[in-house]
């Protein structure tokens, strides 16, 4: 397909960005200011949700140590402060020889239509749609697991947690075994800093009246990893610190496990030995969403992801690209594309905003190249483990504490800031602060 350049001559050049998530919305944001506000090109977000969290939050947000709506950013309310469009819909289908893209009608709660089904035209289409959980069809999965890709799916998990609670402290007799135990699949970033919260979250939400469930010998929360250690994608110095850390929290590890599958009262071993649970979580491995895999012939990977050019184009049409989770993009010197990580995805926002706008100006693309400042694994309110600038420095430089933990929350204060600015960063900073005081530690409801 011949690539688009722009004519001066014609309607505004549109621009549409396909998923709101961290790189979606960070350069629909920057587009909007930069092109949108000045009238050289019509930029719109597309999203199936209404409102933004960023997702490195989620486990905070099923743990309950973190409330959602304090950190929504709405779309429609984004779109009208900085210049871009905000279009309600879930992408179902992509036409390239028309240039458009095919939309799902919405529905509300009761079943009502908010919207119907419709198509959009671009002549920038960026792919931005993040990743969804694998669970590797193992049976059970989905029917008994809960996922933490969305802040629905996080809600979710922590209502049945709080109730799980209620409903062991109400009812007759002791705490049946399993029965406040969560079976947390997967010990990734995700699974790692989901069981330190929960530690946490146990013993404060007991401590509202809750006085039948002693958390000691009540509650258990099991990791269970396929490796053969915690976080296999980072050192194994920040692994053999985040065991210790865990193991001193009684948070009981299981390493080389593999999972056979998911039952309605536990989680079955491929060895065959059964983990009673009635909380359990997925968060083992993630791959692109499952509509990619039939777009119109745009070439994906093993797991749905579109595989990019070094210059975030698809491989066969210039005129779309893919950023953040969904994108196979290539790292010169590597053998596995760019990692899905926020900070890859923020790279990936900020080079393509330039590389737009110089395309717009009829300039040839530039490769986007990776830089790996590191990673950082919360482990809630007792600190963060991780190491600093990675490959700048051909060695990592490692953290832990509060120094640590002072670097991860600067991870969402960046993203905030793209979004925001500084000013207005620093004051939503403030006002969470002083409602704080005035709430519970935890989510109850």
């Amino acid at each position: 397909m011949r690539e688009l350049r722009p004519d001066s001559s014609s309607p505004l050049h549109k621009i549409v960005i396909v998923g709101g998530g961290a790189a979606g919305l960070e350069l629909a944001t920057a587009l909007g200011e930069r092109l949108g506000r000045r009238g050289e090109a019509e930029v719109t977000l597309v999203d199936r949700a209404r409102t933004h969290l960023w997702k490195p939050m989620l486990h905070a947000v099923a743990a309950g140590s973190l409330d959602p709506s304090v950190h929504e950013l709405d779309y429609l309310a984004q779109a009208h402060w900085h210049g871009f469009q905000f279009c309600y819909g879930e992408m179902i289908g992509l036409d390239r020889d028309e240039s458009k893209i095919r939309l799902a009608p919405t529905l509300d709660q009761e079943g009502r239509q908010i919207t119907a089904s419709r198509s959009l035209a671009y002549d920038t289409l960026v792919m931005a749609v993040g990743s969804v959980t694998n669970d590797f069809g193992t049976p059970g999965a989905a029917e008994y697991a809960v996922p933490l890709e969305t802040p629905e799916q996080a809600v979710r998990f922590n209502r049945r947690l709080v109730n799980a609670c209620i409903r062991a402290n109400e009812q007759a007799g002791s705490v049946r075994s399993g029965q406040l135990h969560v079976v947390i699949i997967g010990a990734g970033a995700t699974g790692a800093e989901l069981a330190a919260e929960l530690y946490r979250s146990f013993r404060e939400i007991v401590t509202y009246g809750l006085d039948h469930i002693d958390p000691e010998k009540d509650v258990r929360i099991i990791l269970v990893e396929a490796a053969e250690r915690i976080l296999p994608a980072l050192a194994p110095r920040i692994s053999e610190i985040a065991l210790a850390f865990l193991e001193r929290l009684h948070v009981v590890v299981r390493t080389g496990a593999r999972v056979s599958a998911v039952e309605p009262e536990g989680v079955r071993l491929a060895s065959g030995e059964f983990i009673p649970s009635e909380l359990v979580v997925w968060s083992a491995g993630v791959k692109g969403p499952d509509f990619l895999r039939d777009q119109d012939g745009l070439e994906v990977n093993r797991i749905n992801q579109l595989i990019v050019r070094p210059t975030l184009q698809t491989t066969r049409d210039p005129n779309i690209f893919a950023i953040g989770d969904c994108a196979a993009c290539p790292r010169p010197g590597y053998e596995a594309p760019v990692p899905p990580r926020a900070q890859a995805a923020h790279q990936q926002a900020s080079h393509l905003r330039r590389e737009i706008v110089r395309r717009l100006h009829g300039a040839d693309l530039r490769p986007f190249e990776y830089h790996d400042f590191g990673s950082l694994v919360s482990l809630g309110r007792y600190g963060a483990i991780g190491n600093l600038m990675g490959s700048l420095l051909g060695k990592g430089m490692f953290v832990e504490g509060l120094l640590a933990r002072l670097m991860y929350r600067s991870l969402y204060k960046m993203h905030e800031v793209a979004l925001h600015g500084a000013g207005k960063t620093a004051l939503g900073a403030l006002g969470r602060i002083l409602s704080r005081r005035a709430g519970p530690v935890v989510k109850l409801h």
